[in-house]
């Protein structure tokens, strides 16, 4: 019997027919119990925060506050965050004035100001200061074990109250999302962020994995030399409402939300299968390949070797990083990029080479808004639709091929559940 089903691609969908046969898992959230939702879970975070006092109490007394939340490249609706921030810090008797929302933009560009009034709303944008952060204008708070220089963007380092939000979910080499990275790399120079990242290539630096991850600890312990206040942290589901919010310490409440995480992302699928179409997640997360690269990583856990990965990703942004695309387009062959990341860390080369690593292990079929001869140059194999390429795919593995389907590439996490003895 044939089935259809249709993933997000950019602002729309990308529709896929085939046999019900061939489907291995469709890997969505796991079932979990929700409480409440969107704003009112974030107040209800903030009035039983984990691990420390009510932001109200902690804010008295501060004259200069920062409240430090992500770009436009990431799905964290600052909008329904920020204004139940803002009134615990009012109640705490800080003044609108002595306050700053800071974007954290990473190696990411700036954003217009239409951009930041879209990412706070209106109400927040109009009622305190929004400032990108500045890589090129930062103050040295220290150095972790690692040797990661803590450079951090001076409107923040000199903050007397610090506080962090963004969301929690599965990061390909950071283990997580959330928590101290709103610091590292959020308001860091590009070089301290590359040498952070330069540790990726350790086998414990991988998706869902915490303790013993050498870029996570280096996160946690830069943020614990800036010195994080509070964090608010929340979960969203496949309609990216917010589900789950943690508040309070930088580390135990950000656990809390991992753990959390877990329940509802971690997919368990039986076996690997010979192909696999992930979505990143339609707009912002497809809107360069840069961002899309890490529902990528993520489908690698769930096709064999051999196997096709089909990537839908429109990337009308085009690559999106400058060192990214330097690496993808300048090198003969994919592994080159691998060895290059071996003998010479660079940031923005790292993504390049993680996706080599992903074609050591299988072919990448791109869906996207490039042209073909484009996509070849970059060492991917291009298609026009995702059904042209399930097609192709279907014809290479035969009559018992298996299909995973990640229509939500970015965050569900595949593993291979463990057969019990």
């Amino acid at each position: 019997m044939m089935m259809t089903k249709e993933l997000k691609y950019g602002r729309g969908y990308a529709t896929v027919a085939f046999d019900e046969k061939h489907l291995l898992a469709e890997l969505m959230p796991n079932p979990v119990e929700v409480g409440l939702t969107g704003v009112d879970e974030v107040k209800r975070s903030l009035a039983a925060p984990i691990g420390s006092e009510k932001l109200s109490v902690l804010a008295k007394g501060k004259k200069n506050v920062v409240i430090i939340t992500s770009d436009i490249t990431r799905p964290v609706p600052s909008y329904k965050i920020l204004p139940s921030l803002l009134d615990e810090l009012s109640e705490a008797g800080v003044a609108d004035d002595c306050i700053t929302v800071v974007f954290a933009l990473g190696s990411h560009r700036g954003h217009t100001e239409e951009e930041k009034r879209h990412l706070v709303g209106d109400a927040v944008y109009d009622r305190v200061k929004c400032i990108d952060a500045d890589g090129t204008d930062c103050i040295r708070m220290g150095v972790t074990k690692a040797g990661t220089p803590v450079d951090i963007f001076r409107k923040v380092a000199e903050a007397d109250f610090k506080i962090c939000v963004g969301n929690v979910e599965f990061h390909y080499f950071a283990g997580y999302s959330g928590g101290a990275k709103a610091i590292m790399p959020g308001v860091s120079t590009r070089e301290a962020i590359q040498c952070n990242h330069r540790m990726m290539v350790q086998r414990e630096a991988c998706a869902g994995h915490l303790d013993g991850n050498p870029i996570r600890e280096d996160i946690e312990e830069a943020g614990r030399l800036t010195g994080i206040d509070f964090i608010c942290n929340v979960v969203l589901d496949a309609k990216k409402e917010i589900i789950k919010a943690v508040s309070g310490d930088a580390v135990k409440a950000h656990r809390e939300g991992c753990a959390f995480l877990d329940t509802l992302y971690k997919a368990y699928i039986p076996k690997k299968a010979d192909i696999v179409i992930v979505s990143a997640g339609g707009f912002p997360k497809d809107m360069n390949m840069y961002q899309a690269q890490k529902a990528l990583d993520n489908a690698k856990h769930a096709v064999r070797d051999g196997g096709t990965v089909i990537w839908l990703a429109e990337c009308t942004e085009g690559l999106g990083e400058h060192t990214f695309e330097e690496w993808m387009t300048g090198h003969e062959k994919s592994s080159d990029m691998i060895d290059h990341l071996h003998r010479e860390f660079k940031l923005g080369g790292h993504k390049a080479a993680a996706i080599a690593l992903v074609l050591q292990q299988a072919k990448v079929v791109l869906v996207s808004h490039f042209d073909d001869e484009f996509v070849r140059s970059v060492h991917l194999t291009p298609a026009h639709t995702a059904q042209e390429a399930l097609d192709e795919a279907l014809q290479t593995y035969g009559p018992d091929a298996s299909i995973i389907l990640m229509p939500i590439g970015g965050s569900t996490l595949p593993a291979v559940k463990a057969v019990e003895q």
